[in-house]
């Protein structure tokens, strides 16, 4: 049995199709779902990934890209996503792997499925190759895809005290006129994120960009400022 059949059998086996419809609804999703809970999701791909080891890099982004080309229900899509963060292909985050996260986030399109990618996959990969992600985060910062430039805005929202502002704040600012939820939460959030390390730069960046509404107050939101 192959990865992609063992991982579409275990979502399966751990499906409750009484609460499929719901978790569409939620996500407002046109892909269906299965009804797997997250929980019981990952503890069965945990499995299966144990069970189906990939000898090389080039083999398993070809298998996340195959969970993920030929999904049918978007647990197949989270599951292409637990795979890339998978501890036995920690190695294999490389320069090399940018094309295959590129597609997933253009392709994928909504934050369920980018958000993961943007603070776990292309925050560590800025971490670990700065000389080369950097000036790519700048670029996605400018583009009119709204998902490569929301990942560029949350890419460093778990470096804390490692965060560069000057990359923050130039991956924001090109998003600041953009009415659109998902820029507005996303400049919010990780103003947020950082103003748990420097709440004082936070408040004086908000206060010199006029942010109002949803940014400011996601910004702000564990701030004593009104």
């Amino acid at each position: 049995m192959s990865l992609g059949e063992a991982v579409r059998l275990a979502l399966r086996e751990v499906a409750d199709p009484v609460k499929a419809a719901a978790m569409q609804t939620y996500m407002k999703s046109k892909m269906p779902f299965l009804g797997v809970q997250a929980g019981p999701r990952r503890a069965a791909l945990k499995r299966v990934f144990a069970a189906h080891r990939l000898d090389s890099a080039p083999e398993w982004r070809r298998a996340v890209l195959a969970l993920w080309r030929e999904a049918d229900y978007r647990e197949e899509l989270y599951a292409a996503i637990q795979l890339t963060g998978h501890h036995l292909y920690r190695d294999h985050q490389t320069l090399y792997t940018v094309p295959m996260y590129e597609e997933m986030i253009v392709s994928g399109a909504w934050w369920d499925l980018v958000d993961e990618l943007a603070t776990h996959r292309i925050g560590a990969l800025l971490a670990a190759f700065p000389d080369s992600m950097r000036p790519l985060m700048l670029q996605w910062a400018h583009e009119d895809d709204l998902w490569k430039r929301r990942t560029a805005i949350l890419c460093q929202n778990r470096f804390k005290a490692a965060t560069d502002t000057a990359l923050l704040f130039a991956c924001i600012e090109p998003s600041l006129s953009d009415n659109d939820f998902f820029a507005r939460k996303a400049i919010g959030w990780a103003l947020r994120e950082y103003a748990r390390t420097d709440p004082r730069e936070v408040v004086r960046y908000v206060r010199v960009k006029g942010l109002t509404g949803l940014s400011r107050r996601e910004a702000l939101k564990n701030l004593p400022v009104t």
